[in-house]
């Protein structure tokens, strides 16, 4: 593989909120502690380790054996789980939902992150141990959002009318979906067929990709884990201290120019039942589950937060304070949107006093194959321009390349000034000329934007074998006009190279913050 990188900002895919914090802007530092240098993990280890408990550490490792219990795995895994004992180990983790079959290749490059800054910073600080984690979003019930992927420009949906945590859900029905996809799919046909809950699946063929390098999964929704969190739900549920904490944060963030990303609640905890994921929320003095015909007075609730916590499901707002809570962490890998909205939630951990992450950006990619290069070198577009919308890259390149003028600056200058020349000799003579002289000036200028317009289309129209391919590589490398992480499925490029995520590994740096172009490039 080849590889270029591209500034974030040069490829217009990115919000100016998610760019302001790549850039260390000065007003958004207030929102975070520290960001995510090398040299700053130093500071971050100390806070870590003041913090986090010998009782944290021992839930953690039992519940991590529990879950990885029947599963044959590496023994960079076993090891590393091990090493969770030590209170010189810490975690890097990034969280997703349970995509069927990993969804969109952006899953991979978040895994890919995580495992690669906690060899930069064993490197670094080699006293340590460092962890790579990913964290099942198992407790979300956005079936909608995991049912289906696209491989080979072909959408794949998972039917099924399941309710509830999606972890929980049944992987009965995936078998049908396995008959129909293309190429060697074994890997997910075992996790699939091996296992009847979805996250078990997930926690499957996520460790067959993953078990060499070590990366540890672990499942939030545990009673055991759940329980070290309860004093959280009490204050939130009770409380509802999370709401004046956000909603202060989100106003001064809006007073700086952004726009917030997600919304607090009064309570910010579901009530999580089997097939039920239901908000709470409290109407007079009762706890109402909706939805539901359940209800709780408030003494009735607190026992319920202390006897059975693992009911207790947190919301966007809370579940990034529930990782830092059962982890050893240091730093969280996310997307523009995840990072985005950690910056609304220093307050909460403040006022938890629990250290605040590292919010590290995953590494972004574009994959380009040999045949699509190929295609690509001959349009004599610059890899940033790809990013462009598809009709003003065609006029770039018309413009560029075209042997006739297709402009009318000249003559728009032209026209301006004899118009602004009679506009004042008709004033001279007669002041209700001007707007009449003005009129027919703007009228003039609009036909030439007219003619430049009909001359545009008509190059084109010559050009079309050339444009044809542009929109060909176009068309490939952003498949439904989005970006080509965000569609398409990592077996895209899996079936035929079997080091593609070795590849990944290698090439990716997690502390470079542009943008990779990976090019096939002929042996």
């Amino acid at each position: 593989m080849q590889l270029k990188k591209i500034p974030l900002g040069d490829t217009r895919a990115f919000s100016s909120f998610f760019l302001d914090y790549i850039d260390q802007k000065n007003n958004l530092q207030p929102f975070y502690n520290r960001f995510p240098r090398i040299e700053n993990f130093k500071d971050q280890i100390a806070d870590k380790s003041k913090t986090f408990s010998a009782h944290q550490t021992q839930v953690l490792v039992s519940v991590l054996q529990k879950q990885y219990a029947g599963l044959t795995t590496s023994d960079a895994v076993k090891k590393n789980i091990h090493s969770l004992s030590d209170e010189r180990t810490f975690t890097v983790t990034t969280g997703h939902q349970l995509n069927i079959f990993t969804g969109p290749l952006y899953f991979i490059y978040k895994i890919v992150t995580v495992i690669n800054t906690c060899r930069e910073l064993k490197a670094k600080f080699p006293g340590y141990d460092f962890i790579p984690v990913y964290w099942m979003a198992s407790e979300d019930h956005d079936y909608d959002e995991i049912k289906y992927f696209r491989l080979y420009g072909k959408k794949y949906v998972w039917e099924t009318g399941q309710k509830g945590a999606v972890g929980r859900f049944s992987t009965k029905g995936l078998d049908t979906l396995l008959e129909q996809l293309p190429g060697d799919v074994s890997i997910f046909r075992d996790a699939y067929l091996k296992n009847k809950k979805l996250s078990d699946a997930v926690r499957h063929y996520v460790n067959a990709l993953f078990s060499a390098e070590g990366l540890v999964v672990i499942d939030p929704d545990n009673r055991e884990l759940k329980s070290l969190f309860r004093d959280v739900m009490v204050d939130d549920v009770i409380g509802c201290n999370t709401l004046k904490l956000v909603d202060n944060t989100n106003k001064q963030l809006e007073e700086s120019g952004y726009k917030t990303q997600v919304f607090c609640r009064d309570i910010n905890f579901f009530y999580l039942d089997e097939n039920l994921r239901s908000r709470i929320e409290k109407q007079g003095d009762r706890y109402h589950v909706l939805e539901t015909s359940l209800s709780f007075s408030e003494e009735e609730i607190r026992r319920q937060i202390e006897n059975e916590p693992e009911k207790f499901s947190p919301n966007v707002i809370l579940r990034p304070l529930y990782q830092e809570y059962i982890l050893p962490n240091l730093a969280y890998v996310g997307g523009p949107a995840e990072v985005v909205y950690w910056l609304q939630l220093k307050a909460v951990f403040d006022h938890h006093k629990v250290p605040f992450p590292m919010l590290m950006p995953r590494n972004f990619a574009m994959v380009i194959e040999q045949h699509i290069y190929r295609k690509f070198e001959k349009t004599e577009l610059e890899l940033s321009n790809l990013f462009e919308e598809k009709n003003f890259l065609f006029n770039h390149w018309v413009l560029k390349h075209s042997r006739h003028n297709l402009t009318v600056g000249h003559e728009r200058t032209a026209i301006s000034e004899l118009f602004s020349a009679l506009q004042r000799r008709g004033e001279a003579i007669d002041k209700t000329l001007g707007p009449f002289v003005g009129a027919e000036g703007k009228r003039a200028l609009n036909s030439l934007e007219k003619i430049e317009r009909k001359l545009l289309r008509a190059e084109k129209r010559l050009q079309s074998d050339k444009l044809r391919q542009i929109e060909s590589v176009k068309d490939a490398l952003f498949p439904n006009g989005s970006l080509q992480e965000r569609t398409d499925n990592f077996l895209n490029f899996y079936q035929q190279d079997q080091a593609f995520i070795s590849g990944l590994l290698s090439n990716f740096d997690p502390l470079d913050f542009r943008f990779n172009v990976l090019i096939y490039t002929p042996s």
